[in-house]
């Protein structure tokens, strides 16, 4: 990946007469936020802690393997196709997406399979086959996720929740949608089948929420992808996060890698910029943090400056899972392993409770198998497979010692997976990589290893999640996962839309200085 380390190199300048909006983090909130303030005036910094752009969205490169760390399912392109179309270019000139088809492939613990298509009618005959009874549920679960997509993406993801005011607005159209309700709940509503129930629920698992605790708003997920499609993106999504670097070095901006913030600088309640942990002071107009919004509140700006997010109502917050993933390359080419597979374990509901309310390491797991080469075969030297495998699990508050217990699990794990979809598999490995909630924590700066950040539960989503406008201090926003609209590759880059709405005009900023 391209990388710009210190000393940046850029057509940026502090000459520069812009206003200047330092962006701390690189992941695609931070990029999408730079590229936005970009096209309306400012001069911006980007300040990335690690040695590449990316966030969670950093790549693993080593024996000619390349593992994309986080994020690796595209469901909403037109969100990035926005960002190219304000710098007046288009994405389909730098960026190769490809379809999915099926979306993923769902693999019970017992070896039933169910294809999720990209065709409904498929899709329904997947139905007709697991509970031919529930198919008629399962159309009108299908229209209730798609008013939960109206309501909760197209009317409200990109919209500024300032106040309770703001949230008071859109609570009819809540009660209306029954979001009081759980994902699993709206789901068990319609479809009575358990498989099916799993099928249709474990969404919000891609964006650290519990199906049984998370607002049924998330169910907008399942008409999301049925709308858009499902899409992967060639040479990883990496590849997008080199594409967004390129835009905003194309307005004259920067990205400066291995570059980690200390703290934001506050005088009289305003930002004035931020000192860095090599003791450089950068000064800026406004500051958008898209690091953890925990720990931007608790570990970057003084405790002074903050009335609403102290550090025991960060504390007192709930957060979401973590995950455990193992990246390896294999010698040999498993073909017929999908690019996309959910392997279910044996308890659902149990499991969940294990990870999010019981915060232990449970002996069995449900997984996510990343197959990339299925679909582009550069990612791994010729006749080899690049693989990832997560497994959610709980974060630093279960206590595990990470240290000693990641290897064990990683074998428990590669012996599963020998044992059922990849025959043989130890014997074919021969590169291999892991992370646990120690990276989130240590090298991610999420607080306690949460993955997603704040879990969004209905009391931690829209107005009662950390502000993108800070509540605290002027001058500073948040973008990401740990603000509004939430986790996921279409929710951050969203997050960044809405800082239209909230921060002011270059020529304003300038001006409040």
């Amino acid at each position: 990946m391209t990388t710009v380390a210190e000393p940046a190199i850029s057509s940026s300048s502090v000459d520069d007469a812009r206003p200047h909006a330092v962006v701390i983090g690189s992941g695609f909130g931070g990029l999408a936020a730079a590229i936005r303030l970009g096209a309306r005036g400012y001069r911006v910094t980007v300040l990335e802690k690690l040695d590449a752009p990316g966030g969670r969205a950093y790549v693993f490169r080593q024996d000619g393997f390349t593992f994309d760390a986080g994020p690796t399912i595209v469901t909403a392109p037109f969100v990035l196709e926005e960002l190219w179309q304000l710098c007046g270019r288009r994405m389909e000139d730098d960026i190769d997406l490809r379809p999915m088809d099926p979306f993923y492939q769902i693999r019970f613990h017992d070896g039933e399979v169910f294809n999720y298509w990209a065709d409904v009618e498929k899709v329904r005959e997947e139905v007709k086959r697991f509970a031919p009874e529930d198919l008629e549920g399962y159309d009108a679960y299908m229209k209730a996720s798609q008013a939960n997509y109206k309501v909760g993406f197209e009317d409200l993801a990109h919209v500024p929740f300032n106040s309770m005011l703001d949230m008071a607005k859109v609570v009819p159209d809540l009660v209306k949608l029954q979001s009081y309700r759980s994902v699993y709940g709206l789901v068990a509503k319609y479809v009575k089948n358990p498989r099916l129930r799993e099928v249709l629920s474990f969404h919000p698992l891609l964006v650290g929420g519990n199906p049984f605790r998370t607002t049924s708003v998330y169910c907008l997920i399942s008409y999301l992808e049925r709308r858009y499609g499902v899409h992967f993106a060639m040479g990883g999504t990496g590849r997008l996060v080199e594409g967004l670097v390129d835009l905003i070095q194309g307005q004259g901006n920067e990205v400066r890698c291995g570059q980690e913030v200390a703290n934001i600088n506050v005088q009289s309640g305003r930002v004035t910029g931020v000192r860095m942990k090599s003791g450089e002071s950068i000064s800026a107009d406004i500051v958008v943090s898209n690091a953890d919004s925990a720990s931007t509140y608790r570990n970057l700006v003084p405790s002074p400056a903050r009335q609403r997010w102290t550090n025991s109502r960060i504390e007192r917050a709930r957060y979401s899972m973590s995950l455990f993933v193992w990246y390896f390359g294999t010698k040999k080419r498993y073909e017929d392993v999908p690019h996309h597979s959910i392997i279910l374990g044996p308890r659902y509901k149990e499991l969940i409770e294990d990870i999010f309310q019981r915060k232990i390491l449970a002996e069995d797991f449900s997984l996510y198998l990343h197959r990339p080469t299925k679909t582009d075969p550069s990612l791994a030297p010729e006749g080899c497979d690049t693989f990832y495998v997560l497994s959610p699990v709980p974060h630093m508050q279960s206590g595990v010692d990470w240290a000693q217990q990641a290897e064990p699990y990683r074998q428990k794990i590669s012996e599963f997976l020998s044992s059922s979809i990849l025959p043989d598999l130890e014997q074919q490995v021969i590169s291999s990589h892991m992370i646990t909630p120690q990276y989130f924590q240590d090298d991610l700066n999420s607080f306690r290893g949460a993955a997603f950040g704040l879990e969004p539960v209905m009391l931690q989503s829209a107005a009662f999640r950390p502000h993108n406008k800070s509540e605290d201090v002027k001058g500073l926003y948040l973008v990401g996962a740990g603000t509004h609209p939430g986790a996921g590759l279409p929710g951050v880059i969203s997050s960044a839309r809405v800082l239209d709405s909230v921060v002011p005009d270059a020529a304003q900023a300038k001006g409040a200085r």
